[in-house]
C-alpha cells in the first residue's frame, strides 16, 4: 500500500528511511509545539487549546502535502507570522486575537486563490531578490527582540527606551544557558536541537524549584476555546486590509521560498520536467485556512524538513510520519504546560540568527537595491511591526528605482505591493 500511495522504488528509498527522516523532521521541528502556545497565549487566547490547535494544524498540512504533493516537507504554524499575529496585530494595533484568526483565514483564501490562478507564481517573479532576503533578515531582528525581552535579558529604559536587564536574574541566566545549548548541539549536528535546549532548560528549572512541573502524558486538552472562534466580519474592517496584505506577502514569501530550497535539495523539482510543486503549493495553501478554524496562526512549510531530506526522505512517507508524530504529541500536554517563557526564548533567538544569514544574499554595493533591504530589515524591529518593514521596503524601492532611472527594472507586482501600503497609511492610519 506505501509503495502505491508513495511510489517509493521510483524514488530510490524505502520504508524505514523514510520513517527515520520523518521522525529527525519532527524532532527538528517538534520545538513549535511550546513556542506557538507561548508566543499566542500573551494575547488572552487559551494556551492548552493553541498547543493543540497547533499539533492538529502541523499533522494535517503535513498529511496533505504528504498525500497531495507526495513530498517530504512537515508543515506547522510558522515562526514570524505568529510573532506579527501576537505582538503586532493583536498586542500592539489593539484588534482582537479572534479577528487577527478572521484575517488568517482571509489571507489563506487569498492565498489559495493566488495560488489556483497562477498569480502567486507572478508575485514572486516580481520581488526583488534583495527585498525577500531583507524580509526573512528583518523578521529575524523582530523575533530577537521578542526572545530578549521574553527572558528579561532586554528591558524598558524611561531615557534610552531599551537597556541590559539585570543578569544575575534566574530568567536571563537560564535563558543565555539555553541559547548556549542549542547552539553548541547545532554545531554538532545533533537532531532535535531547539528541541533538546528547551527541554534541559525547563528541566534544570524544575530541579533548582523556579518552576513546577506538571506531568509529561495526559488526555488532549480541549480545543473549544479557539475552535471556530475566528471573527472574519471583524477582519473585514477597514484597517485590516494591510493585515492580511502582510499575512499573504509573507506566506507568499516564506512557503514558496521554503518549499522551493527543500525540494531542489531532495531532488524532486528537475529543470525541464513534470513536478509536483503546483500540489505542494495547493497543499501549504489549504493548510492555512484550515489552521485558522482550529485556532492558530498560518500554517506554513518547515525549512527544518531540510533535515529529514538530509537523512534521505524523498516522498510524502516522511511527511506522513511528522503528521503522525504531531498526533502523538496532543498526549503531552502537561509537558508544555510547563515550559516557561525563558526556555522557548533561546530557541526564538536561535532561530532569528538563522534568519539573518539571508542578509549576505543582498547586493550591498547597488545603493537602489541595499538602502530599501536596509530599510525592511530595521523598521521591523524598530517599529515593533513586520508589516512597516515591509510597507518602508516596497516603497523606498519603488523611489529609489524611480528617482535613479531605473524605473523599468520595477516589476508591476512591486508597483502593486507599494501602492497598496501607501494607500493604507494615507487613508488608513493607525
Amino acid at each position: 500500500m506505501l509503495e502505491k500511495l508513495f511510489k517509493l522504488r521510483e524514488h530510490g528509498t524505502n520504508v524505514r528511511t523514510e520513517v527515520v527522516a520523518g521522525l529527525t523532521t519532527f524532532l527538528t521541528m517538534s520545538y513549535i509545539i511550546f513556542v506557538n502556545p507561548d508566543i499566542l497565549s500573551s494575547t488572552g487566547m487559551d494556551r492548552n487549546a493553541v498547543f493543540v490547535a497547533t499539533c492538529l494544524a502541523a499533522a494535517l498540512g503535513s498529511f496533505i502535502m504528504a498525500m497531495a504533493a507526495n513530498w517530504p516537507i512537515g508543515m506547522a504554524p510558522g515562526m514570524g507570522l505568529n510573532a506579527f499575529f501576537a505582538f503586532t496585530v493583536v498586542k500592539t494595533m489593539g484588534y482582537t486575537w479572534e479577528q487577527a484568526l478572521g484575517a488568517v483565514f482571509i489571507s489563506g483564501v487569498i492565498f489559495l486563490l493566488l495560488t489556483v490562478t497562477g498569480v502567486r507564481s507572478w508575485l514572486i517573479k516580481g520581488i526583488p531578490h534583495s527585498l525577500r532576503s531583507a524580509i526573512a533578515a528583518g523578521i529575524g531582528l523582530f523575533l530577537a527582540i521578542i526572545a530578549l525581552s521574553t527572558a528579561k535579558i532586554v528591558v524598558p529604559h524611561p531615557a534610552t527606551m531599551v537597556t541590559l536587564g539585570d543578569l544575575r536574574e534566574p530568567g536571563p541566566l537560564f535563558a543565555i544557558l539555553g541559547f548556549f545549548i542549542i547552539a553548541s548541539l547545532d554545531a554538532l549536528r545533533v537532531r532535535g536541537a531547539i528541541l533538546i535546549g528547551i527541554l534541559i532548560i525547563t528541566l534544570l528549572s524544575m530541579a533548582l524549584g523556579y518552576n513546577e512541573f506538571h506531568g509529561v502524558f495526559s488526555a488532549p486538552p480541549s480545543l473549544v476555546p479557539t475552535f471556530l472562534q475566528l471573527d472574519i466580519l471583524g477582519a473585514l474592517h477597514t484597517g485590516f486590509v494591510h493585515v492580511i496584505l502582510v499575512f499573504v506577502l509573507v506566506e507568499v514569501f516564506d512557503a514558496t521560498g521554503t518549499l522551493m530550497g527543500v525540494a531542489k535539495r531532495a531532488g524532486l523539482v528537475p529543470e525541464n520536467k513534470p513536478n509536483r510543486l503546483g500540489r505542494a503549493l495547493f497543499a501549504d495553501s489549504t493548510a492555512i485556512v484550515a489552521g485558522s478554524l482550529l485556532g492558530t496562526s498560518s500554517t506554513t512549510a518547515y525549512a527544518e524538513s531540510a533535515s529529514g531530506v538530509q537523512a534521505g526522505g524523498r516522498t510524502g512517507l516522511t511527511a506522513l510520519v511528522v503528521a503522525l508524530l504531531f498526533l502523538a504529541a496532543l498526549f503531552i500536554s502537561p509537558l508544555a504546560g510547563s515550559v516557561p517563557g525563558y526556555a522557548t526564548a533561546p530557541a526564538l533567538l536561535y532561530v532569528a540568527g538563522l534568519m539573518m544569514r539571508e542578509l549576505v544574499e543582498i547586493d550591498w554595493s547597488d545603493v537602489s537595491e541595499a538602502t530599501p533591504a536596509a530599510l525592511t530589515t530595521l523598521v521591523m524591529p524598530f517599529t515593533y511591526s513586520i508589516a512597516d518593514g515591509l510597507a518602508f521596503g516596497f516603497i523606498s524601492y519603488v523611489v529609489l528605482k524611480t528617482a535613479t532611472g531605473q524605473i523599468r527594472v520595477v516589476h508591476p507586482a512591486t508597483w502593486l505591493v507599494a501602492v497598496l501600503f501607501v494607500i493604507r497609511y494615507a487613508f488608513f492610519p493607525g
